[in-house]
This record gives structure tokens, C-alpha cells and sequence, in this order.
């Protein structure tokens, strides 16, 4: 019983604690409960023994105590039909005394048979005492043991996701995201420098053809108009 206090004293802090300060709780109270079935299963071998020894004990006394008055009917009859004349008074009383004396052997036989059955009583009531002691003691430890479970499952869910919201990343995934990273910039970084590149490597001719362009000569036709209205405000 010693390991099932220690198992489920243990079993009131938390869920965590469990996992982490007990070598596998759950295997072990599983053993636990097996050994407790089997000591069960004794039990009830040994009741059933006890009540099969009793149950033959009262058929022994009740036996016994018919022969007894069996006995003592053949002692009465013995009597009568010697008073009666039918048979010697003499012969009667010997036969009677006999029959008397079996009478008292069937009451020893029952005397013993009665303690016999006290004694069987007793040990039943202390079995069957123990048998119900030992059958809500494995009810509490698997009611215990399912709550054991159901709290070690949470225990290992909440670690999980602990461990993910902590940054705690076996599989490597932040890792591989800040290389990601790195990755993209480095390539923004190459674009912009061929971007840079390819405006220094523009040839003559794509220079004036730029500044040609009906774009470049509308934007500098607006500008000439803005000045001219500017100076003519002035003046």
C-alpha cells in the first residue's frame, strides 16, 4: 500500500511535477493495481474455500444432530416394547443404553461440528471484510489512475505548446526563418545593384533618346510656361 500513498500524494501537486519527479507514475500504478487483482482474486478463492468448508460443516451439525435424536427415538421405542412385553426388559435396556450412547457420540460430533462452523463464520466475515476493503481500494486507484492520465495528457500539451511560445524549436523552424530572411534581403540587395548597373552601363544614344522623349519635352514646356507666368506676375 506504501507505493499507492507515495504514488497519489504526489499525484496532488501539479501535472508537471508529476511527470518530472516520478519515474513513469502511470506504469507504475498500473503494476500496482495488476498486484492488487491478484491479491483480490486470492481473496476470493480463499472466501469461496472458507464458505465451501462451512457449508459442509452445518450439513455435518445438522447430520449429527438428527442421529442424535434418531438415536434417542430407537432408545424410547427400545423401552416401550419392553414395558409393552415384547421384548425383554433386560435385552431393552442394553439395546437402549447403546442406542443412548451412539446419541451422545452424534452430540459430540455435533458439539464439534457447531465450533467448526463459529470458526468458519468468524473467517468469513474477516474475508469478505477484506474482499470489499480490497475491491473499493482498486475502484479509488483506477478513479485515481484515469485523473493520473487525463492530467499527464494536458501536462504533456501544455509543454508542447509552452515550448513553441517560449521560441523552443527542435525542428529548427526559426532558424530556417531568419535564413529565409537573410536570404530575401541579400537578394533586394542584388537587385537594386543591377538596377544601379544597368542606368550606368545606358549608352549615348538611349541619353538623348530619354531626353527626346515627348515626356521629357512636355515636362519642359510646363516648366517654361511656369516661369514665364511667374515673371509676368512680377512685373
Amino acid at each position: 500500500m506504501g507505493i499507492f500513498n507515495r504514488i497519489f500524494n504526489v499525484g496532488k501537486a501539479e501535472a508537471h511535477a508529476i511527470v518530472d519527479k516520478l519515474e513513469d507514475p502511470i506504469k507504475m500504478t498500473e503494476q500496482g493495481i495488476r498486484d492488487l487483482k491478484k491479491d483480490l482474486d486470492n481473496s476470493l478463492q480463499a472466501l469461496a474455500e472458507v464458505k465451501a468448508m462451512s457449508i459442509r460443516s452445518k450439513k455435518d451439525l445438522n447430520d449429527s444432530k438428527s442421529l442424535a435424536q434418531s438415536y434417542e427415538q430407537k432408545a424410547i421405542l427400545l423401552i416401550q416394547k419392553a414395558e409393552k412385553g415384547e421384548l425383554d426388559v433386560a435385552e431393552a435396556d442394553r439395546l437402549a443404553t447403546e442406542a443412548l450412547s451412539k446419541k451422545e457420540e452424534a452430540l459430540e460430533a455435533a458439539r464439534r461440528a457447531q465450533e467448526e462452523v463459529n470458526r468458519f463464520d468468524s473467517n468469513i466475515a474477516t474475508l469478505d471484510k477484506n474482499v470489499k476493503k480490497l475491491k473499493s481500494t482498486i475502484s479509488s486507484y483506477e478513479n485515481e489512475l484515469r485523473t493520473l492520465k487525463a492530467r499527464a495528457r494536458v501536462s504533456s500539451a501544455t509543454q508542447k505548446i509552452n515550448k513553441q511560445l517560449s521560441g523552443i524549436d527542435s525542428s529548427g523552424t526559426v532558424s530556417m526563418l531568419e535564413k529565409m530572411k537573410e536570404k530575401v534581403a541579400q537578394q533586394e540587395a542584388l537587385s537594386e545593384a543591377y538596377g544601379e548597373i544597368s542606368l550606368e552601363n545606358k549608352s549615348l544614344d538611349d541619353e538623348i533618346d530619354e531626353v527626346l522623349s515627348e515626356k521629357n519635352v512636355k515636362a519642359s514646356n510646363s516648366l517654361e510656361e511656369l516661369k514665364a507666368k511667374l515673371k509676368s506676375k512680377s512685373e
